[in-house]
């Protein structure tokens, strides 16, 4: 499995901000695990810190064409070719210190970024590094633009720009998220923008630290005045690296496949609090007692596509615990198992069961770290189908749990009704 990420040593540069042309100086500082990204203004009283996240981000009404975070007003602006990079590069934490309120531009793409990033090194971490994986399909339509998030075992975009200009008919793009086609395909593509629109943007006080080497700006015609372009198609090649610089403001590296047509940052963003939602619906955090699947994931071994519990509602270590699975039409199993009339497989049903009851044991101080294998399965009896849209609620009892094996009661309930019930004796044994 990965592991997470971060930087192996400080490292310093400094630039003018594309929007503000604010001079600003950054240090990159390596950071502990499961920290994030945090950015500290060391040149405000207190040194504030701002984490990167949904919860400090600016609307774009009132941060238009670049994305800022914000606490206490303390600002960061245009941070998405940054977060691009580190998404790009797979860090997951880092502390990046700055004395002005927005990073530097350079060369309008995550070029630069990415090349301070490789000479700081990148530092393996102990602690296994967790993604999220799209459950349920996403659509949002706006102006004309529409983004949509699908179900996917690995993250993958599809995105179309057209700006109906002559010299730049509509471009495509489609790319699998991996450090290689990161820096091949998408770092070095830097901003644009309609040499109609730069006038008005800098009356509004905006790309005041822009010119034409950092960005490319199209005539009406679609020529690039006074640069050159580094892909044909260099414009939709930025438009994918400003959306992966936004999705990571999610928190943690995504798995799913993003098809977006003429989408910005203010589609981007709202495509993010979808996700976010979801996200939440999936992970029950709020209840005592309740673990969430990212806490499953430091008991079981168990991950994607072969975890069946979504969270866990109720935990009593070695005595009882209730575990949630919402079954959906996009879980892999239905692909092949009477596709013309899904139905959930009854043995995966005990599975799922069996990792709530794995959860049970395995949760407590004296069994941290083991394993539990099937012994023995007993008095199964499947009583109703399984079908996509229900939710799943599994509970499981000890009858005895001792150091070396586990006997366990279950049953699985749909609408408060049993659909399946099972014993089972599993032996405890040492990672």
């Amino acid at each position: 499995m990965d592991k997470q990420k971060t930087i192996l040593k400080e490292v310093s540069f400094k630039g003018v901000g594309l929007h503000t042309a604010n001079k600003v100086n950054v240090v990159l500082i390596p950071a502990e695990q499961d920290r994030g990204i945090v950015f500290i203004r060391k040149d405000l009283p207190g040194r504030p810190e701002v984490k990167a996240s949904l919860s400090t981000l600016v609307s774009v009404d009132k941060s238009p064409r670049r994305t800022t975070i914000e606490t206490n007003g303390a600002q960061i602006q245009t941070i998405e070719h940054l977060m691009a990079a580190l998404s790009g590069l797979g860090i997951d934490n880092l502390r990046v210190e700055l004395d002005n309120n927005e990073l530097p531009g350079l060369d309008g793409s995550s070029l630069g970024y990415l090349d301070v990033l490789n000479q700081a090194g990148i530092k393996e971490l102990d602690k296994e590094r967790h993604y999220f994986t799209l459950k349920e399909p996403i659509l949002l339509e706006e102006a004309g633009a529409f983004i949509t998030a699908l179900p996917a075992l690995e993250f993958k975009i599809s995105y179309t720009l057209d700006y109906s200009l002559s010299a730049h008919k509509t471009e495509f793009l489609e790319t699998i998220l991996s450090p290689e086609a990161f820096r091949s395909q998408i770092a070095s593509a830097r901003t644009f923008c309609l040499e109609s629109e730069a006038m008005e943007l800098q009356r509004q006080g905006l790309g005041l630290g822009a010119n034409y080497e950092n960005t490319l700006v199209l005539t009406k015609e679609g020529r690039v005045i006074k640069n050159k372009v580094r892909f044909p198609d260099e414009f939709v090649r930025h438009k994918v690296l400003d959306l992966i610089g936004d999705l990571y403001l999610l928190g943690l590296p995504l798995k799913a496949h993003i098809i977006a047509v003429k989408s910005g940052h203010g589609l981007n963003l709202k495509l993010i609090n979808k996700i976010a939602q979801q996200m939440e619906r999936y992970s029950m955090n709020t209840n005592k007692g309740s673990l969430e699947v990212t806490d499953i994931m430091k008991i079981l071994p168990h991950r994607e596509p072969f975890l069946f519990v979504d969270r866990i509602t109720h935990l009593e270590c070695g005595k009882r615990a209730t575990g949630v699975k919402n079954v959906t039409i996009n879980d892999y199993f239905f692909k092949g198992h009477f596709p013309g009339r899904p139905v959930m497989p009854g043995v995966i049903i005990i599975e799922a069961m069996a990792q709530v009851g794995g959860v049970m044991m395995l949760a407590s101080e004296e069994n941290k770290g083991k394993l539990a294998f099937f012994l023995s399965i007993d008095n199964v009896k499947f009583r109703k189908p399984v079908v996509p849209g229900d939710q799943l609620v599994l509970e499981v009892e000890a009858i005895k749990v001792k150091s070396k094996t586990g006997q366990v009661r279950g049953r699985a309930l749909v609408g408060g009704k049993i659909v399946a019930e099972a014993d089972f004796v599993c032996a405890l044994v040492s990672n």
